[in-house]
């Protein structure tokens, strides 16, 4: 008699079907290159892409370090604000924050216009120090909170037993502190150099020539301008190889710290007065210039620009916002499945499978859709479809950790109580699960639908005349000089995705409570 075919479990289907997606994009575009050997041109790409990221990284984690260091040991009026706030340049659109950085640095800035009169020469924010003055925007806070979490990590009892022994801050930093660092250090800088080599959307608004052209950049004008699909396959193939190398050096590289375990305490450590006081507090001032000068300027310069919006906006407004909405839900309804499903499962396959978005990028997986569909329908047709795909397989990784750990949890305080019950899943999900999830997934699907809602990746390779989102239409602004106009539909894009996240953070929190 034959046995019966034991059905797959959802968790494992998406985690097979995520897999397919993610290895068969790779797969393809390794397939259509015509060969393996890169042109000057192209290693010129390579070159760029590495240094910028490498550069960008190390700026990212070493200009956190002191303004991480002066949050954890001063205390002072809105602190708790301003930490928070830290996470703004994460979800804020990448158009938005070039378009304030542009307003900064650029010709007519005020950096420039201060530099005239010292008879210094301006600045030029374009090429490499415009890259990576951009990604260090978006990366520096990330880099500071997670190093403020590492500085909260270290138990109070070592503080104070540094105290009473009478230790110098120097002493202090050098036998607890300093362990941190080498401990978080590593990890950050390769997650910061992960996020970097796939910065698409900077490179094409900053570049500025052959010279400056990252991967993403490359596999982009390959296919949009020379339609050259060996040479955008086999870039995309290099970039995908790299994203994959980094990914498991990141899984590798952060260590434990070794302080063994607290009880728990609050940290009240004694802020040394003096000139590291004056250090302290010209880091935490730096830092909020450089993050809130951009952001107030594209306010300042976009209010006018309200006035008389652009033609075609709100078209794009309603693409973006669908794009988000849908991309948000379908990537909160994967996350679930899957860190349930992990929670449950004894094997790391799901994990692995779940994280395995980190190594591609969105060009990559829109190169390898695009070669898919193109023998069957013209790409353009499949844009929005493809972009919501693609938005939400990329920030899957991030909902699939903000979940697992409660997942977990979870499984552990009621999966032997269920099972025993003989409750079915969709019982158990619905007065079990999603009671103790709301939160972090009211949380991780408004950081979904806000990623979405500023993403310049895969719907710059697809999108025709007619069907650009938001973000392409400021960029196409931005390109053709309309400066004052891509300032108003920044300001636009940065309420609805601000408002995005609100409301779906607000959701959560609220069917948590009931």
């Amino acid at each position: 008699m034959a046995s019966r075919a034991v059905p797959l479990s959802p968790a494992v289907g998406l985690s097979i079907a995520i897999a397919a997606l993610i290895l068969g994009s790779a797969v393809m575009v390794a397939a259509r290159a015509d060969s393996f050997a890169l042109a000057p041109a192209d290693w010129q790409a390579v070159r760029f892409t590495v240094l910028q990221a490498s550069l960008s990284a190390a700026a990212s984690a070493l200009l956190a370090i002191p303004v991480a260091r002066a949050l954890f040991r001063r205390r002072f009026p809105l602190r708790g604000a301003l930490i928070r706030l830290l996470a703004a340049p994460f979800v804020l659109p990448v158009v938005v924050a070039v378009m304030g950085l542009l307003t900064v640095f650029g010709r007519g800035g005020p950096i420039n216009m201060a530099l005239a009169p010292l008879g210094l020469p301006e600045v030029s924010i374009f090429g490499l120090h415009g890259v990576v003055l951009a990604n260090v925007f978006f990366n520096m806070p990330l880099a500071t909170r997670m190093l403020l979490h590492g500085w909260q990590s270290i138990p109070a009892e070592r503080f104070r037993l540094a105290q009473s022994l009478g230790l110098p801050p120097s002493a202090q930093f050098r036998h607890l502190e300093a362990p941190m660092l080498r401990a978080q250090l590593p990890g950050i800088f390769a997650v910061i150099l992960l996020i970097c080599l796939a910065s698409f959307a900077i490179a094409l608004m900053l570049g500025g020539g052959p010279k400056a052209s990252t991967l993403e950049l490359a596999i982009y004008q390959s296919l949009r301008f020379e339609f050259d699909l060996g040479r955008a396959a086999l870039l995309a193939a290099v970039q995908f190889t790299l994203c994959a190398a980094i990914t498991l050096a990141a899984a590798r590289l952060t260590l434990p710290q070794g302080f063994g375990a607290g009880l728990g305490r609050r940290i009240e450590m004694s802020a040394a007065a003096g000139w590291r006081c004056v250090l302290d507090v010209l880091a935490i001032a730096a830092a909020a210039l450089f993050l809130f000068a951009p952001l107030l300027a594209v306010v300042i310069k976009g209010v006018p620009g309200l006035a008389a919006l652009p033609n075609g906006l709100w078209p794009a407004v309603l693409r973006s916002v669908s794009v988000a909405v849908v991309s948000a839900l379908l990537a909160t309804s994967a996350a679930l499945v899957l860190a349930t499903g992990a929670a449950r499962s004894k094997s790391r396959a799901i994990e692995l499978a779940a994280m395995l978005p980190l190594a591609a990028s969105s060009l990559v997986l829109g190169t390898g859709l695009f070669l898919m569909v193109r023998p069957f329908v013209t790409p353009e047709t499949l844009a929005l479809p493809i972009t919501v795909l693609v938005n939400a397989t990329l920030t899957l990784p991030y909902l699939f950790r903000l979940l697992l750990p409660e997942a977990r949890q979870i499984e552990v305080d009621y999966g032997r109580l269920t099972k025993s019950l003989g409750l079915p899943h969709c019982t158990t999900l619905r007065f079990v699960i999603l009671p103790r999830l709301a939160r972090p997934l009211g949380y991780g699907a408004g950081l979904a639908a806000a990623l979405s809602m500023g993403d310049l990746g895969v719907i710059a390779l697809f999108a025709g005349d007619g069907g650009a989102t938001l973000p392409l239409f400021v960029q196409h602004l931005i390109g053709a000089y309309r400066l004052q106009q891509a300032a108003a539909a920044s300001l636009i894009l940065v309420a609805i995705s601000f408002a995005l996240f609100w409301a779906f953070d607000r959701l959560g929190s609220r069917y948590a409570d009931a």
